[in-house]
């Protein structure tokens, strides 16, 4: 019966290799997307170009906010993962 079922379902493997392959990909972009540490990394150097005097304090404030909402959404979906 195994030879049969192999037989059977070769013509499909392509398939499954195609969609095993394009989940491993979507895998890794989402690690990537949801790495926090590109954030972490951004907010520092954002802090260095308002003490350096390259941005003011209002494009600090807005730039952070917007940073710290992308850390929320990365902190949210890793929740939702390990649920």
């Amino acid at each position: 019966m195994g030879l049969l079922t192999y037989l059977l379902t070769l013509p499909a493997a392509p398939v499954r290799a195609v969609t095993w392959v394009a989940q491993r990909v979507v895998d890794q972009a989402e690690e990537e997307y949801y790495d926090p540490a590109p954030i972490w990394r951004r907010l520092g150097e954002l802090e260095q170009q308002l003490l350096s005097g390259e941005i003011d304090q209002e494009t600090f404030e807005c730039q952070e906010d917007e940073l710290i909402d992308r850390l929320e959404e990365i902190a949210a979906f890793r929740q939702q993962q390990q649920q």
